[in-house]
């Protein structure tokens, strides 16, 4: 029986030298980078909530809004997007344990679209925060949140750029780390 070989499978590829050795195939890698993704999303989700938001529409009215956040300090302070956060008359934060917190808002800077919001619970996991300076393009990335409040949504992906700035509806510019 033939057996088909994948793009980029070297499994029967001498090593470089010419000796014979091992090489990871394509599926080897793949299964690698997922298993990487997998440690990663189990590690990461416990620090991630789910963040439900009212906030002034005017008139009187009230408009109901959904974001993502992570627990930094195991205290309950969490980062999330200002915009996010802005205008919020008040808020829950739940997360994947089942434990629900009113949010408070404690400071907010629309320049770079960050925002500390503060829960009355204790006993969080907090996410060890990296080094943005340490980015670099090409890298590979997770992100974990709530997109259109569904909770707990994981994605990978690869760093495209850095040191972008965006156009925001208030005339100001976001800079892109």
């Amino acid at each position: 029986m033939r057996r088909l070989r994948l793009v980029g499978d070297t499994s029967r590829d001498p090593a470089p030298d010419g000796a014979p050795g091992h090489h990871a195939t394509e599926r080897e890698a793949l299964d690698a980078y997922s298993s990487v993704v997998t440690a990663v999303a189990e590690r990461l989700t416990p620090s991630v909530a789910s963040l439900r938001v009212t906030r002034r529409a005017g008139r009187g009215r009230r408009a109901d809004g959904a974001g993502s956040a992570v627990a930094i300090t195991p205290d309950g302070f969490l980062l999330t997007s200002a915009h996010v956060v802005h205008g919020v008359d008040g808020g829950t934060a739940s997360f994947v344990d089942g434990r629900d917190f009113a949010l408070e808002v404690v400071g907010s800077d629309p320049l770079s679209d960050l925002a500390v919001v503060r829960v009355a619970g204790a006993g969080l996991v907090a996410a060890a925060l990296g080094d943005a300076d340490r980015l670099r393009v090409g890298q590979l990335v997770v992100a974990i949140g709530n997109p259109l409040g569904l909770a707990g949504s994981v994605t990978a992906g690869v760093v495209s750029a850095l040191g972008r700035s965006l156009p925001t509806r208030a005339g100001s510019v976001t800079r892109i780390v």
